[in-house]
């Protein structure tokens, strides 16, 4: 898993995606083991960063369960099972506050 959310995190890098955290929620949660999280500028970098991170991880045969958000691009959801990463502008990361909600969660340093 190490594997795949350091190419996650260098592929969000690459895209410029601001304020990147990866939190270990496998002790709190059985949704997932693992939130990413990341900011965008504009409707046009999320979209840019969703794409990317689904072509690259496609290339390691890691395909995703479900995508939403993607037509509104405030907030991309893109759930692997394993791990979930949430791709937000940076209004809509500020008022969900997901790092608050799962404070409990271990913040993991990539």
């Amino acid at each position: 898993m190490t594997e795949i959310l350091k190419l996650i995190n260098d592929k969000l890098s690459d895209k410029k995606a601001e304020d990147i955290k990866v939190l270990d929620i496998s002790q709190m949660s059985v949704l997932a083991d693992y939130f990413v999280i990341a900011s965008g500028n504009n409707f046009n970098q999320l979209h840019s960063m969703a794409d990317y991170l689904e072509e690259e991880l496609a290339k390691m045969g890691v395909k995703p369960n479900h995508i939403e958000g993607y037509n509104n691009a405030n907030w991309i959801l893109m759930d692997y099972s394993d791990f979930v990463i949430h791709l937000f502008d940076k209004e809509s990361r500020n008022f969900y506050d997901l790092e608050r909600i799962w404070k409990g969660g271990t913040l993991v340093n990539i």
